[in-house]
């Protein structure tokens, strides 16, 4: 007897072993296939979410820096008319025309800040109006402010001996360029006097003026 059960029980571990083993659950393999793919589609998401980031922020950084070089170059708008900016006494203050030709004799040429700050000469005319333009103090040789010398009745540079013409012609190098010029108005609503960019011919030499 003890030898049949033995027979028995090599019989069922030899028959056990061609038992084939139980199969995965096909929905089993399609869930983690399903969570794979979400998985990689989460990435991809988070992927474009990124690279928007990166290419706005390059984008803003770009632009901080390139607007205001692209703009250094584009030129102001055209001169002229009452648009212009408010030409401003040594404190700030805007200067009103009527008030200003009342203080200055005629002939007087007295500083003003002009467009972009410049020193700008404001002309009195022989007849007490206010000359139709103004003159950049700035010397073109090397960027000294040219007083006016009344005595001479020329610009005088004190920095290198450049002269100028009362409108600002070169007399004397080594400046080699006119003051550049502005336009001079009054606002007729205001009674502001006005610097408008001179963008004609410059009328000393003939040509397109060298500011523009």
């Amino acid at each position: 007897m003890k030898l049949f059960a033995v027979v028995l029980s090599l019989f069922a571990a030899s028959a056990s072993a061609f038992v084939p083993a139980p199969m995965t659950s096909s929905k089993a393999v399609t869930a983690v296939n399903m969570a794979a793919a979400e998985e990689l589609y989460i990435d991809e998401n988070r992927r474009f979410v990124m690279n928007l980031i990166l290419l706005g922020s390059a984008g803003v950084t770009v632009g901080a820096l390139g607007i205001p070089y692209i703009l250094f170059f584009v030129p102001p708008g055209s001169g002229g008319g009452a648009g212009g900016s408010p030409a401003k006494d040594a404190l700030g203050n805007d200067i009103f025309a009527a008030e200003y030709l009342a203080s200055k004799p005629a002939g007087d040429r007295s500083l003003a800040q002009g467009l972009k700050g410049d020193a700008t000469y404001l002309i009195i005319k022989e007849d007490k109006t206010l000359e139709t333009y103004g003159l950049n103090a700035v010397c073109t040789h090397l960027g000294c402010v040219v007083p006016w010398s009344t005595a001479a009745n020329k610009f005088q540079c004190p920095c290198h001996g450049s002269q100028y013409a009362p409108t600002g012609a070169v007399v004397r190098g080594p400046a080699p360029l006119p003051l550049a010029l502005a336009h001079c108005d009054t606002d007729e609503a205001s009674g502001k006097i006005l610097f408008s960019p001179w963008t004609e011919t410059d009328f000393r030499t003939g040509g397109k003026g060298w500011w523009n």
